[in-house]
């Protein structure tokens, strides 16, 4: 492995900022951590840097625990999100800056930067100072000059964010590029989950200092462990339903449970594309209206409504809306083709409870 960490917490008084975390990185990896705001995700990535000490758990990087040891001997690259960069140095200078920290003949240092900035495509830009550069270029050389040492590990802090949407795709394409070639082994902080499921190989997600779930982005989206993954990744229907003799219900919706108590309480949820529409309103289980169509490029995603005023999301290809002659405020009707058992967040139980179920036929067609 990589990177370790063994049930790491770290406390700020009486706050605790990441709780129990444990997750190994492997050599070569592109890893997320994903959460919202206070999850700990940032938190995690400066514990690896050695910017901050664990209250408790053990931090490892190649086999070594690194507890303790200071942030210069760690060979980690870090890059900020607001490129902090070297105002009065230009490109060159700003990248050469730690080749010289550790005393880099000069020849060596050129050599270094050259190489540095024909991967990274930044030879016209190396005698520019920073306010001279665009956003994308900043970060670009703030990554140069995270590279430049040959770290062990590079760890990047919402290395996106200061930049606009355009730029933001671009160097997403550019970043998963540049580790194809390197292969060296990236975490990266993000809050933007779409930012995560294209460019990692695996995303830990985090919430109120906890690690959540772990996996690759269609793990992590196919099989949430919880409604906060669910909902957090991607988008999710979510309905809470009661049973009553087997079947478990939603005003009009109808799932069978089973071997469950009458009057007990679960929650489900649903991707849009688990949703089957058509534009016969006696074609399918369910009536509905076809509320509103949001056009989201080649996909579309569908706002329909049930007699009972329930809100269910459903998505499809613009070639099928049109063969089916769908229009916000028809009739129509539709069918859930599998649905998951939630659990909340935090429940360690959640992964016997949550499980993806396919809808018998005398309910719907399984996908």
């Amino acid at each position: 492995m990589s990177i370790e960490l063994k049930n790491v917490t770290k406390r700020y008084g009486q706050v605790t900022a990441v709780e129990d975390i444990s997750f190994a990185v492997t050599e070569g990896e592109l890893l997320a951590l994903l959460g919202p705001s206070g999850s700990g995700k940032t938190t995690v990535l400066r514990l690896i840097a050695g910017l901050e000490t664990p209250a408790s758990g053990g931090i490892f990087i190649r086999g070594l625990q690194v507890n303790g040891v200071p942030v210069q001997k760690r060979n980690i690259g870090f890059i900020f999100q607001n490129y902090a960069l070297f105002k009065n140095m230009t490109a060159f200078d700003n990248i050469a800056f730690g080749l010289k920290i550790k005393h880099w003949g000069r020849q060596r240092v050129v050599e270094r930067v050259g190489e540095l900035a024909a991967l990274l495509e930044l030879e016209s830009l190396l005698q520019r100072f920073p306010h001279q550069l665009s956003g994308g270029q900043r970060q670009r050389i703030a990554i140069a000059r995270a590279l430049a040492p040959g770290p062990d590990v590079l760890l990047l802090d919402e290395p996106f964010a200061a930049v606009d949407a355009q730029i933001r795709q671009e160097l997403r394409q550019w970043l998963v590029r540049l580790h194809q070639d390197l292969k060296v082994t990236a975490i990266f902080v993000t809050h933007d989950q779409e930012e995560a499921m294209e460019v990692a190989d695996r995303i830990v997600v985090f919430s109120k200092g906890r690690l959540e779930q772990i996996g690759t982005p269609r793990e992590v989206y196919e099989t949430p462990r919880n409604e906060f993954v669910a909902r957090f990744v991607g988008v999710m229907n979510v309905l809470e339903l009661e049973v009553r003799a087997s079947v478990a219900r939603c005003q009009e919706l109808e799932f069978p449970a089973h071997g469950l108590a009458d009057g007990q309480k679960l929650r489900i949820g649903f991707r849009p594309y688990a949703v089957q529409v058509s534009g016969d309103p006696a074609a399918l289980r369910y009536p509905a209206v076809l509320r509103r169509t949001y056009f989201l490029g080649i996909m579309l995603r569908l706002e329909i409504e049930t007699p009972g005023g329930l809100v269910i999301r459903s998505r499809m290809s613009k070639e099928d809306y049109s063969r089916l002659d769908l229009a916000d405020g028809r009739p129509i009707s539709f069918q859930i083709r599998a649905y998951r058992v939630l659990s909340k967040e935090g429940d360690p139980l959640a992964n016997e409870v949550a499980a993806t179920h396919q809808m018998p036929p005398s309910l719907g067609e399984g996908i």
